[in-house]
């Protein structure tokens, strides 16, 4: 536990206050003493004792005031040399303040009231050097101012002891009060975090009921389709010698319903494409090109760019989606000799571009959000919903979709997405 400090004494009041009273006794005795009389010099020698106290205790220790027991030590040691100065001459009761001044503002209590009541007895002795103590009326009379003196001051004290308590009071109150606003932020971080998980759960449910929605209807139309076509084609091929030239072509069919009907079903399984399995996104978008290049017979210069890193599920997913997407629109549409795809890691960003050579279009000629690369003007109904969905998929990522072509002059179809690194969420 923490040592409670104590609130620190007003500077002017205690540095300047005592120094002050006691340069004017000073002033005083060389005025009404006598030079050459040598109680004099006792008295200035202990007006510089009282001095160099206060100096070496207290005014030049600015870190003592919070030290009980030294400040303690500096109280008593003052009031000894006070009291000495007032035996020596009453005047220097006009010294008793500083007394005062340091016994209310650096003893704790209840040492406070102790060194209040001993300056009380010295300012009273002060008062009162006047009264004869022969007799019993003058001891009386003694008694009496003492007696007031210590019942004032230590009035006071007990007043300045009370607004003491009732601040420490409202502190302790303002405390509370703050802890428990904390503890009340902290509560409703907590809940917010939990409703943010609760919703979390409800949209995770609601997606996994829409991918078994999904599945059944892919199970039931698309992937039986599929299937079919792949048993069709096969069969056709028992049945009769196809000729040579078909061979090419029937095996590409195969493998393109091959790859649709596991993609398909990999995507409602909510899992990534296969390639980015087991290698980077780099690694995947090569392989994806070569096995685009072996299919249509066109080769296709793949270039990386900055320091490769591993990007969020997401946002490689929508990349890959998008290189595959272009790609296709290059072989349906594009009749290009010369394709580039370029994957570039920016210090926030990760782009992709993938140009052709091919005889490109006038995008202004299109439907926002309807053509592909390298789709002409006619085909704008086959390659807009290809488009469509890689502009969706860019822009969920808080990304930019951007189409540059003319006719005759190629197409180029720019994907820019934020790097999320690997493990974060979008």
């Amino acid at each position: 536990m923490s040592r409670k400090t104590s609130p620190q004494p007003p500077f002017l009041l205690v540095n300047v206050v005592p120094y002050a009273l006691l340069v004017l006794l000073v002033a005083i005795l060389l005025i009404v003493e006598d030079w050459a009389d040598g109680s004099l010099l006792v008295d200035l020698g202990l007006c510089g004792l009282a001095a160099a106290w206060m100096l070496g205790m207290f005014t030049l220790r600015p870190g003592w005031w919070d030290r009980p027991r030294i400040m303690g030590v500096f109280v008593a040691g003052l009031l000894v040399i006070t009291a000495i100065l007032v035996v020596r001459h009453p005047a220097f009761g006009l010294f008793t303040p500083a007394a005062y001044i340091y016994s209310f503002t650096v003893l704790r209590w209840p040492w406070r009231l102790l060194g209040v009541t001993a300056a009380a007895v010295v300012a009273g002795t002060a008062q009162a050097s006047d009264v004869p103590k022969t007799d019993a009326l003058g001891l009386a009379l003694y008694a009496i101012i003492v007696a007031f003196n210590i019942a004032m001051m230590c009035g006071c004290a007990w007043v300045l002891r009370f607004a003491e308590k009732e601040e420490e009071r409202r502190e302790q109150t303002l405390e509370e009060l703050s802890r428990t606003n904390r503890l009340l932020e902290a509560t409703l971080a907590e809940n917010a975090g939990l409703h943010a998980q609760l919703l979390a759960q409800a949209r995770e449910a609601g997606v996994l009921d829409e991918r078994r929605r999904m599945a059944r209807e892919i199970h039931d139309t698309l992937a039986q389709g599929l299937t079919g076509i792949i048993t069709q084609l096969q069969a056709a091929e028992q049945m009769h010698d196809v000729p040579e030239k078909w061979h090419r072509p029937f095996e590409a069919v195969k493998t393109l319903a091959r790859e649709s009907l596991a993609e398909a079903r990999r995507s409602v399984d909510a899992l990534r494409p296969e390639p980015l399995e087991t290698g980077r996104l780099g690694d995947a978008l090569t392989d994806v090109v070569n096995r685009w290049s072996t299919l249509h017979g066109l080769a296709v210069q793949v270039t990386t760019t900055g320091t490769v890193r591993r990007m969020a599920p997401e946002t490689e997913f929508a990349l890959l989606r998008t290189a595959q997407e272009a790609l296709a629109n290059v072989a349906r549409h594009a009749g290009a000799t010369r394709v580039g795809v370029t994957l570039s890691y920016l210090e926030n960003e990760v782009a992709l571009d993938v140009r052709d050579d091919g005889r490109g279009f006038d995008p202004a000629g299109l439907e926002a959000g309807t053509a592909g690369t390298g789709a002409p003007r006619q085909a704008s109904r086959d390659g807009g919903f290809g488009l469509t969905i890689m502009r969706q998929r860019v822009e969920a990522l808080s990304g930019s979709l951007r189409i540059e072509s003319e006719p005759g002059a190629g197409t180029g179809i720019s994907a820019c997405v934020p790097a999320l690194p690997a493990g974060s969420q979008t």
